[in-house]
């Protein structure tokens, strides 16, 4: 067992400090190796679906690789969505399964299943652990193997790996026999970075500056401080809009004062849905470019394809490129804060003007129309959300709950409407509010558990879950593991019934909507608080809302869940009334 012991010893070199397992016997060399490494930290959670995504919360926060262990069989078949979620939104997990050795596939022994290449198209690689490591040369194969899949772990673009590790009986160590880690000689993979030529820096100002009408669309983005203030100083020189979802970042003050005089516009959601054929032709893009993963808001990415722009240039270090919009016409194999900022700084050199983060030059009128767009669309949300004697509904408490965000939150918004209304509304102005959310698939399955991996990972920063009912219910596990996270709150939107599928276009239209798409479930989550040891507090009003945010907020040692209780029907009427008003306040 001593080439598995010495995984343990390669991760640790490796800079993999988090390990997350899930008990079995069939992975107890694993565990034991991980457990007893005095460089390891380990945490047990019982259901894999949960552990995974608890993992993945961890590395999404750290910035860095974390492992997962399981045993052999479909254990590792439950890894599944968070490995997905894990590969398209670009996050280090190294997967180590446990498994039968190879002359017991397909020999009907219990727990036994094809485990190799176990998550297919869904993992950046798939590697197989030597069964046998008693020759000299297949211990050296087992050590460098281990390396190579935390390298390539870590290679940008990120993403999950699959260790699969068949183990003989017998596994355990024998009572009071101490597990030891070898000397081992590891690879460490030191990562280059991309660069242009002045001149090609050169070209693409000078096709810049022969652009009129050139827009930057940012998608889902960690939030990176030179970043923003490189597109901060490249909108200020080119007087160019910046786009960007709230799962993009960019509504982060930034280190040095001033606004952004071309941006950034978040309020997309709320004026590209405006049926005015003026508007979208004075927003149309001759040159878009674009940065970072998925976008949430439909209405943008319709929008876009649409426009069909003459050129797209897509900015990424390296890996695959997505067409989404389907006009791209040049890869540019650079991190997007070096784009951004060298290309300002050509610009300013190439006027002989130093140009800063508080230029304030005229914007053209390209610029001026999505800035008096973005205008427009606060000016009615903040209008229709302030209505005195206004129906409480998730719509509205979402807003009061947004309000009371503390500076520095690392927020979460589950998938479903959670995301949606966030991005409608946006976050709070001169607050540090950092997003995350699980775009890489948009699945409901995980969400609680990813947030639970980020409490645990950064116990010192406030982490706050916005959530529905359908994905709080169905992830209810996350809490079942023996870790407190006194700094996590959690606020469950309870609709009783999955209402998404009343505010989206087709399945509200349709005789079977409450009986095939909603969800109805007559469930509060009074139970899972207790049984968790969460500290519970609910609100069906206005008043009631405003009393407890003020208690749950409150910094009180102990995990809290606020239960926000609405009516389905009632928020898809109130949603409804607020897409009628967009669609008809509009004045070209």
């Amino acid at each position: 067992m001593q080439a598995v012991y010495n995984i343990a010893e390669i991760c640790a070199q490796q800079g993999i400090t988090d390990v997350v397992l899930s008990p079995g016997s069939r992975c107890a060399p694993l565990t034991l190796a991980f457990a007893r490494h005095p460089g390891i930290h380990v945490r047990t959670v019982p259901d894999e679906r949960a552990a995974a995504f608890i993992g993945l919360g961890l590395a999404q926060s750290q910035r860095r690789a974390v492992a997962l262990v399981c045993t052999s069989g479909t254990a590792g078949l439950n890894y599944a969505p968070a490995v997905a979620e894990a590969y398209f939104q670009q996050i280090p997990l190294v997967v180590f399964t446990a498994d039968r050795p190879p002359e017991w596939i397909d020999q009907l022994d219990g727990q036994t299943i094809r485990q190799t290449d176990l998550y297919g198209a869904h993992a950046k690689g798939s590697f197989s652990f030597p069964a046998d490591t008693s020759h000299p040369d297949a211990h050296w194969h087992s050590a460098r193997l281990v390396a190579e899949a935390i390298n390539l772990a870590q290679q940008f673009p990120a993403g999950p790996v699959q260790v699969n590790v068949p183990l003989r009986e017998p596994f355990y160590p024998k009572a009071g026999e101490e597990i030891r880690f070898d000397a081992v000689r590891t690879i460490r993979e030191t990562p280059g970075q991309p660069t242009l030529s002045g001149a090609e820096f050169e070209a693409l100002r000078a096709a810049l500056a022969q652009t009129p009408r050139v827009l930057v669309v940012a998608g889902q983005h960690r939030h990176d401080a030179p970043l923003a203030l490189a597109l901060h100083r490249f909108g200020a020189a080119y007087q160019v809009p910046v786009v960007g979802d709230v799962i993009s970042n960019l509504h982060q003050p930034l280190a040095e004062p001033g606004e952004l005089s071309s941006g950034p516009i978040s309020k997309h959601d709320v004026f590209l849905a405006v049926p005015d054929r003026n508007l979208k032709d004075a927003l149309r893009p001759e040159l878009l470019i674009t940065f970072g993963q998925s976008l949430i808001s439909k209405a943008l990415k319709l929008y876009l394809r649409d426009a069909q722009p003459a050129q797209h240039w897509h900015i990424q270090a390296a890996g695959p490129v997505a067409d989404t919009f389907q006009s791209l016409t040049r890869i540019i194999r650079l991190e997007p804060a070096t784009f951004f900022e060298q290309l300002a700084t050509i610009s300013s050199s190439s006027s002989g003007n130093q140009v800063s983060a508080t230029a304030t030059a005229e914007p053209t009128s390209y610029t001026a129309a999505w800035q008096q767009a973005e205008s427009w669309a606060t000016g009615l949300l903040h209008d229709f959300l302030s209505q005195p004697d206004q129906t409480f509904t998730e719509f509205t408490a979402f807003q009061h709950a947004l309000r009371h965000l503390a500076d520095g939150t690392a927020l979460h918004l589950a998938n479903s409407m959670a995301v949606r209304y966030a991005n409608i509304l946006g976050m709070p102005d001169n607050r540090h509010v950092e997003v995350f959310a699980n775009r890489g698939t948009s699945g409901i399955d995980g969400c609680t558990s990813t947030a639970v991996g980020a409490a645990l990972a950064q116990p010192e920063r406030p982490v706050v879950l916005l959530t529905g009912d359908v994905a709080f219910f169905y992830d209810r596990n996350a809490f079942w593991q023996n870790y407190p996270t006194p700094n996590l709150r959690v606020i469950l939107f309870n609709n009783h019934a999955g209402g998404i599928f009343r505010l989206i276009d087709g399945p509200r239209q349709q005789p079977e909507l409450e009986e095939l798409f909603e969800t109805h479930q007559p469930l509060t989550a009074e139970n899972t608080a207790r049984d968790f040891g969460l500290r519970y507090f609910t609100a069906g009003t206005l008043s009631e809302l405003q009393l407890a945010l003020s208690a749950f907020f409150a910094p009180v040692s102990g995990a809290a869940l606020l239960e926000i209780t609405t009516d389905s029907a009632t928020n898809a009427a109130f949603f409804e009334q607020y897409r009628a008003v967009v669609r008809t306040s509009f004045s070209s």
